[in-house]
């Protein structure tokens, strides 16, 4: 691929990603979060399964069952926890915490799935979560949210084991839309039982709603899923480190927001963490 080309598609990619928290934050005073959410990923789901209806659907019990797994922890647990926890912290902090998920994927790997990783990647791990300890533990009093989005990436952990493992038998694609329809679902439920579902029609909140599902969620996907097919999936996947850059410079653009100096510190180490997580020869590549 044409390096311009390529790492246009990746500031435009992660640019996605780390917008998504302060759009999302606004979105807050429109609807309450799993009902926002709910909706965004039933309509984005619903949308791109119109858009691949050609394409080979899921086969068997099994692997609709598999699609229904990936997406009640990556778009119903990932974001559920993340929107939820802005009740309590910024969306830059979200943005921060929810971004150590790829360094918790090589614990999990390690301690259930039996892998083996470099020392550097360990090393990135180290790093990370020391940045970790400036984000969440240096608070004067911790707040709910700030255990509500590690719960976050916890999931999104998991998902991207799970897609790692099932991935492979789906048209990516597909699998993309189905696990979104999934998740969207499943916080749709979520939100009958826990919240009162409600949503403000006015042309900002509308506009909010459509930036989530269209860009946000089918144009995002579509564009990593397309970087991670045509070019090497370790080096894309080390400018995840830009995901939460770019969350913690729109939430300061578009809400305001100050970001405090321990919760820097803790992006910055956590960005070099993932980096030399990912950053490795083809045999050792994380995702």
């Amino acid at each position: 691929m044409n390096k311009y080309k390529y790492m246009s598609l990746i500031v435009l990619t992660t640019l996605l990603m780390g917008i998504a928290f302060p759009i999302g934050k606004i979105g807050l005073s429109y609807a309450p979060p799993f009902f926002l959410m709910g909706i965004r990923y039933v309509l984005a789901g619903g949308l791109l399964a119109l858009v691949v209806a050609k394409r080979p659907r899921p086969r068997g019990r099994k692997q609709w069952l598999q699609a229904v797994v990936i997406g009640l922890f990556q778009s119903g647990g990932v974001m559920g926890c993340v929107y939820y926890s802005m009740y309590w912290i910024t969306s830059s902090e979200s943005a921060i915490i929810t971004s150590v998920s790829p360094l918790i994927v090589i614990v999990i790997a390690t301690l259930f799935a039996g892998a083996v990783y470099s020392s550097r990647q360990w090393l990135g791990v180290l790093i990370g979560f020391i940045g970790v300890v400036f984000t969440f533990g240096l608070h004067i009093s911790l707040q709910p949210g700030t255990f509500i989005s590690f719960g976050g990436a916890v999931c999104f952990a998991a998902a991207t084991l799970l897609i790692k493992r099932w991935g492979p038998s789906f048209d990516m694609t597909v699998l993309a839309a189905y696990q979104m329809l999934a998740g969207g679902l499943a916080l749709l439920l979520i939100s009958m039982f826990t919240e009162h579902p409600y949503f403000t029609l006015t042309a900002k909140s509308i506009g909010v709603l459509l930036w989530l599902a269209i860009l946000c969620s089918i144009v995002q996907f579509s564009v990593w899923f397309y970087l991670l097919r045509n070019g090497d999936a370790a080096k894309t996947s080390s400018f995840l480190f830009l995901a939460p850059f770019f969350g913690v410079l729109t939430s300061w653009l578009l809400l305001g927001e100050q970001v405090k100096w321990y919760a820097l510190v803790g992006g910055v180490f956590i960005c070099i963490g993932i980096f030399l997580v990912n950053w490795v020869g083809k045999a050792r590549r994380l995702i």
